[in-house]
């Protein structure tokens, strides 16, 4: 399965929101410049993870961009399936010519274990968990030259 562009734009965008501090908000403007998507894109990207309920929006001067539930519940499998749909790594019997094997297919348990196992990956990993590895590398790289 390859993610499309816009939900890997999606990914980065909730990533940008979710690594400020609590109560902090994100503007387009910060997302854009920060995770390097065109802001003609953004704008539907965000408004879709807004009615989503992933983020949240403020209106106003003091604006911007936040959560809508905590890191710790969304996972990246909810942002990969609200942009991309099912996680499918195989189309099989989708589209405009059904398969003619479907009920005799013997390679269709084996595309239904990819897509579970898959699924599985992106469902382990949640926001929370990727702000985490952030703040660890960005902590590793500090360099401390008090004496």
């Amino acid at each position: 399965m390859k993610l499309s562009q816009k939900c890997k734009y999606a990914l980065r965008a909730v990533f940008a929101v979710a690594v400020r501090p609590p109560g902090a908000l994100a503007t387009i403007s910060e997302i854009a410049e920060e995770q390097d998507i065109p802001r003609r894109f953004l704008g539907g990207i965000l408004n879709q993870l807004r009615q989503d309920g992933i983020l949240e929006s403020r209106r106003g001067k003091r604006g911007g961009y936040a959560l809508g539930r905590p890191a710790k519940k969304i996972r990246v499998g909810d942002i990969v399936r609200l942009m991309d749909g099912p996680i499918l790594p195989v189309q099989c019997g989708d589209g405009a010519e059904p398969c003619r094997l479907r009920g005799d297919c013997v390679f269709l348990p084996v595309w239904q274990e990819a897509s579970r196992a898959l699924s599985a990956v992106y469902d382990r990993h949640t926001l929370a968990d990727l702000v985490e590895r952030h703040q660890r590398r960005s902590a590793a790289g500090v360099l401390n030259f008090t004496i």
